[in-house]
């Protein structure tokens, strides 16, 4: 088990730098000028420019930029951002939890949602139960997440009044009534997260089930005698679960990328908006960061799927 973390963690390190070589190509070939706003002010001289432009590189070739770049990355100096006139790893370092624990509990929304009512479906193929779920599945991923996120700020916030449409940090008081303004801020977009996610898993996992409920060794245990609920829970669901693995390890980036737009409808103070209002400030740095933080996301999710796999299915070996 050891020994394949670390080979699998040394594979990723290719990737990586594929990732990071790509990404700083593609940022610095784009137009624009981050210090395109002090050329416009005619307050900073031309000479000023031009040293800030040569302490920082920004006039140098892109592979020595590159190299600069990730030589400050391995000694954990990711960057100044021009904006904010703070670190990178600072700034994203105050947003990171907040989007981790948006992203995280929506993940188990989608599971809780998509799991049992999958299994259901998958165990009653074609009944009343199966053709709903069927039914408010392709709803659920046919409509984006901003959409449903609009729908819920006008019902739950506008028309009822019981959820607030900003999410803000500092909320005064403590115990339970900190805990519940802080727990209904974030239901909204939770939920529009974790709804998407299951609903797409809920196909998937009845998909699997109807695949793994016909196979020879569920008819054996049937034979066995034993209850239909404990043949369902211990031979079919958990293998079933293998396929359901891989989709959501593989979803990992699209789920990021929702997060992006439920960020910003919201105004959840996460990495995806301060990425969003990097963009558009033109913020070199603060992009390179978070897109490569996403970048090591992603990868650390497959790595856990990996993991995963062996101990759903013991028949597959760390090796």
């Amino acid at each position: 088990m050891t020994q394949y973390l670390i080979r699998r963690l040394l594979i990723a390190i290719p990737s990586l730098l594929g990732i990071s070589v790509i990404l700083f190509t593609v940022l610095a070939l784009a137009p624009g000028d981050p210090f395109e706003e002090l050329a416009t002010n005619p307050a900073i001289p031309p000479e000023v420019r031009m040293q800030l432009r040569a302490s920082l590189g920004l006039d140098d070739p892109i592979h020595m930029r590159y190299f600069a770049w990730l030589t400050s990355m391995l000694r954990g100096e990711w960057g100044f951002s021009f904006v904010s006139r703070i670190d990178v790893d600072q700034l994203i370092m105050q947003r990171l939890p907040t989007t981790l624990l948006v992203i995280g509990t929506s993940q188990i929304v989608a599971l809780a949602v998509a799991l049992p009512v999958g299994v259901l479906a998958g165990t009653r193929p074609y009944s009343t139960f199966d053709k709903v779920a069927n039914t408010l599945a392709f709803v659920g991923f046919s409509l984006p997440t901003f959409f449903t996120g609009l729908l819920f700020i006008l019902f739950f916030s506008v028309y009822l009044g019981w959820l607030p449409f900003v999410y803000r940090t500092n909320i005064a008081g403590s115990g339970l009534p900190w805990v519940w303004e802080h727990i209904k801020q974030m239901i909204m977009p939770v939920m529009v997260l974790g709804l998407f996610q299951g609903a797409a898993l809920v196909r998937f996992v009845r998909s699997a089930v109807l695949d793994v409920i016909r196979l020879d060794y569920v008819t054996t245990a049937r034979s066995k005698g034993l209850a239909e609920r404990r043949v369902v829970m211990k031979h079919v669901v958990r293998n079933a679960l293998i396929p359901v693995v891989t989709l959501i390890a593989l979803q990992m980036p699209i789920v990021f990328g929702g997060a992006i737009v439920t960020e910003q409808i919201f105004r959840v103070p996460g990495i995806g908006s301060l990425l969003i209002s990097a963009i558009l400030s033109n913020d070199t740095p603060v992009i390179m960061a978070v897109t490569f933080v996403f970048s090591c996301l992603v990868i650390f999710f497959n790595l856990m799927a990996d993991v995963l796999y062996g101990w759903l299915d013991p028949r597959i070996s760390y090796r």
